[in-house]
């Protein structure tokens, strides 16, 4: 597969709300207090144009099939960023992909001069649970930020 890893654009933003909230349909994971019920995830572009954030997009065959970010989430402690919008298509699932853009993510963090990198998940996504921990992220017991996301109760954080 040739994959193209690259900033999104404001014409990726129908493909990607599409995308995030299939995946969560898909997991028959939350939808309210969760990035499916978030306005924002239709304006995605727009989102991302806040300083110090970045997402990361996935694209084939001119098609947008993951996507993952860095955000200064409201209400984490200096220094911390918070690795969000990290959803692959299914069909695009099992071919290092995510972790591609997890790692593109994770650069992007340290660019920026972030020490930590924190997260928040559900058990619904165990795969993805188990390659943060490969990837040095460790849960914490209690949420940071104000994310908004009330459904979530899997918080992690990695040191940079």
């Amino acid at each position: 597969m040739d994959i193209v890893y690259r900033k999104a654009e404001q014409r990726d933003n129908p493909h990607l709300a599409k995308m995030i909230r299939g995946v969560i349909e898909e997991f028959d994971a939350p939808r309210t207090g969760t990035v499916y019920s978030d306005a924002s995830t239709d304006e995605l572009y727009e989102l991302f144009q806040e300083p110090n954030s970045i997402l990361w997009v996935a694209e084939y065959n001119g098609n947008a099939i993951g996507c993952c970010g860095i955000f200064p989430t409201e209400g984490l402690d200096n220094g911390y960023c918070e690795l969000v919008k990290f959803y692959i298509s299914d069909k695009a699932r099992g071919k290092g992909i995510g972790k591609e853009l997890m790692l593109k993510s994770i650069d992007s963090a340290r660019n920026m001069n972030y020490s930590h990198v924190y997260l928040e998940s559900l058990p619904h996504f165990s795969k993805a649970i188990a390659m943060y921990e490969e990837s040095d992220f460790k849960i914490v017991d209690k949420q940071l930020g104000n994310s908004g996301h009330s459904s979530c109760n899997v918080w992690m954080v990695k040191t940079l």
